[in-house]
């Protein structure tokens, strides 16, 4: 049986969702496993003082793969980041093949421990504001990114820059 447009759509909200929680909890095989071969990842922000896109991280599934196994070897800060997303909207292709998705995101940071910080322990501030511009591959019963685009509204980041948003 066919899966319905409005079905397709509830299920790319899912996709959207859970991959939340897989950065939240550092799962990131899992959120590899939501991404197609051929996925590209990026994080942009318009410079109004340069007139141009400014590109702060990304690259192909190859290489965030590469990125990840290696986070927990880094020096940096531990601070817990945590994704509220909203998913505005998503269009499903006619042939139902594709999908894109626009969702409104915001990045909290709660400070582990003060001292490489200006706020204190437990503090928990806005990291980063944003949205995700997901593009989708569906195969069957298979939906996949085939491209992320954190389109960035903050532009000055702090430490752990080098973490997929």
């Amino acid at each position: 049986m066919a899966v319905s447009n409005h079905e397709l759509k509830e299920q790319i909200r899912e996709l959207i969702y859970n991959t939340c929680i897989h950065l939240d909890d550092y799962q990131w095989q899992e959120w590899h496993d939501n991404c197609a071969d051929n996925f590209n990842y990026a994080i942009r922000a318009f410079s109004p003082e340069v007139q141009t896109d400014i590109k702060y991280h990304g690259g192909d599934k190859e290489y965030m793969e590469s990125i990840t196994s290696m986070l927990d070897k880094h020096n940096s800060d531990q601070s817990p980041l945590r994704r509220h997303c909203t998913v505005y909207r998503v269009e499903v292709a006619e042939d139902g093949k594709s999908a894109t998705a626009i969702s409104s995101l915001t990045v909290h940071q709660t400070q582990l421990d003060g001292v490489n910080s200006h706020v204190d322990a437990g503090t928990t501030s806005v990291f980063l504001v944003g949205r995700y511009n997901d593009k989708f591959v569906i195969d069957g019963e298979s939906i996949k990114f085939v491209d992320r685009e954190v389109r960035l509204d903050t532009r000055r980041l702090d430490k752990g820059t080098h973490w997929p948003i």
